[in-house]
């Protein structure tokens, strides 16, 4: 069970900056340029975390549930993995 984590982690790491860069942006001056760009590319980081926790062989099944949070699921997905290769 040595397969790669990337196809995880990249985009739930995307899903969270995008997240970030979102609520910064209606935080202070709310561009619409920022919200067009961020919103679109969230959406799709975080169907792709849902979809490669679901297909990825040998994902525990509280990772997958974790991956449906939004913005932060799939980095404890990638979290719950790593620590139940450690036990």
């Amino acid at each position: 069970m040595t397969e790669s984590l990337l196809p995880l982690r990249v985009p739930a790491t995307v899903e969270l900056t995008t997240l970030v860069v979102m609520l910064v942006n209606i935080a202070t001056v709310h561009a619409p340029a920022v919200s067009s760009v961020s919103g679109p590319l969230h959406g799709f980081a975080y169907v792709m975390v849902v979809v490669v926790a679901l297909l990825r062989e040998g994902t525990p099944r509280r990772a997958r549930l974790v991956a449906l949070l939004p913005g932060i699921g799939g980095l404890l997905a990638v979290r719950e993995i790593t620590s139940r290769r450690v036990r």
